[in-house]
């Protein structure tokens, strides 16, 4: 650039007068003066600290910059998919854990929980293993021990719009057996699903599972859920032979009734062999849920419904008290149900209630176990439990919650529990949504 300067002045000079002739050479010493000063302040950046602190003036005549030593580079961070920084943890799934300590004071009558005890700890694992897989894993802790609650895979990319899930799951009967205890809106489980569904654990089992979203008219969603499962599920299904699968079938509809209410309709059905006999056990559900959430005051208000009835059609033998009186093998046929409904009156607090009505087998297994023993007469095969609670609880955060619950229960032995149960539960990590 300075060599053309000189080229560049003779060619213009003999057109220019000499005053602008000289104008002309001022401005150029001018600009290359200006030049070699941003060069000296460009070297004095690319400089070490020690280098760089000396004055950067430009030199009366050009010279050659002195030579510098390249400044130590940093590691450059590892980038996955152009995730940057956050891709530090890319390849580690999501972990989380939940505390459910439960405490108890009055009468308990023949299903009695402890005064105090760690409840459940759940240890969860969630990842999204690739675009078409995603991974699930939740491990219960609690005083009898360890144990898989769920951990399965779900294929979510499939052809014709299929989704498939394998592992150990719950079954998609109704809507209580799909909760863990966290997300349930009491203390404890209803009635009928402690006398017909296996209580806690309900139907929890290895199997494979195959959904499919179902066209529908009027904005509603449909969908349609097929299971098989071992057959091996406490107090609902016992799997003697290979063959003694069960099955599950569920079918639920949800749609808009306005803006801020919805409602969840759905049917469930399960077969297997029967824990109780050498026969089969066979599980009718319907269920409902109502959501009100108003838009302008969701955060304050809101409502939930809740009712599922179960109807059950199980073989059963005699029990032991009565074996001797020679009773054949037979069916039973017990029918339970509960009603509920919560009202958030706060930003934090909310109010509800629940009524529960279950038969059950007389002398048949329970969950929590049923510590009295049944008296009814050979010909009476069906005892029935009533009972009613009073729930409030309050969230100090989304992280933590403190739930009181006021039950009364008269179980079919003439037996009745009053009970005061509470609750505290808290969360830390990231924790995948479950099913509302």
């Amino acid at each position: 650039m300075f060599m053309l300067a000189p080229a560049l002045l003779g060619l213009f000079a003999h057109q220019l007068p000499a005053q602008d002739t000289t104008e002309l050479l001022n401005r150029m010493k001018a600009m290359e003066e200006r030049i070699r000063a941003l060069e000296a302040e460009v070297q004095a950046l690319k400089a070490p600290p020690a280098a760089a602190a000396a004055p950067a003036t430009a030199p009366s005549a050009p010279q050659p910059p002195a030579p510098v030593a390249p400044a130590p580079q940093e590691q450059a961070p590892v980038a996955l998919g152009g995730a940057g920084g956050a891709a530090a943890k890319v390849l580690n799934p999501d972990i989380s854990a939940i505390g459910d300590f439960i405490g108890a004071a009055g009468y308990g009558a023949n299903r009695r929980i402890p005064s105090l005890e760690m409840h459940e700890s759940e240890l969860g694992f969630q990842e999204v293993i690739d675009p078409y897989a995603r991974a699930d894993f939740f491990i219960s802790f609690g005083e009898q021990g360890v144990t898989l609650e769920e951990g399965f895979l779900t294929f979510t990319a499939l052809p014709a719009a299929l989704q498939v899930k394998v592992g150990k799951m719950r079954a998609a009967f109704g809507r209580v057996n799909t909760l863990h205890n966290h997300v349930l809106p009491w203390t404890d489980r209803p009635l009928v699903t402690q006398n017909l569904v296996g209580g806690e654990d309900g139907i929890d089992d290895a199997g494979l599972s195959l959904s499919r979203i179902l066209p529908a008219p009027k904005g509603i969603f449909l969908e349609g859920v097929a299971q098989i499962f071992r057959g091996d599920s406490e107090n609902v299904f016992a799997a003697a032979r290979r063959n003694d699968v069960s099955t599950v079938e569920h079918l639920h509809a949800y749609g808009d009734l306005s803006e801020s209410t919805n409602l969840d309709i759905g049917g469930s059905y399960a077969r297997g062999h029967s824990p109780f006999g050498n026969g089969t056990n066979q599980l009718y559900g319907a269920d409902l849920t109502l959501h009100w959430k108003p838009l302008r005051r969701a955060i304050y208000h809101s409502f939930v419904g809740r009712s599922e009835l179960i109807w059950a059609r199980t073989t059963t033998t005699p029990p032991v008290s009565t074996a001797s009186l020679a009773i054949p093998k037979q069916t039973i046929t017990p029918f339970g149900f509960y009603v509920s409904g919560d009202y958030q009156f706060g930003r934090r607090w909310f109010f509800g209630g629940r009524f529960d009505r279950s038969e059950r087998g007389c002398g048949l297994a329970t969950n929590p176990a049923t510590t009295t023993l049944c008296t009814l007469p050979p010909a009476q095969t069906l005892l029935q439990d009533i009972g009613g609670s009073l729930i409030l609880t309050y969230w100090p955060s989304e992280f933590s919650q403190i739930r009181g619950q006021l039950r009364r229960t008269h179980y079919g032995e003439g037996l009745t529990a009053n009970e005061l149960i509470f609750q505290f539960m808290f969360s830390m990590g990231a924790h995948g949504a479950h099913p509302f």
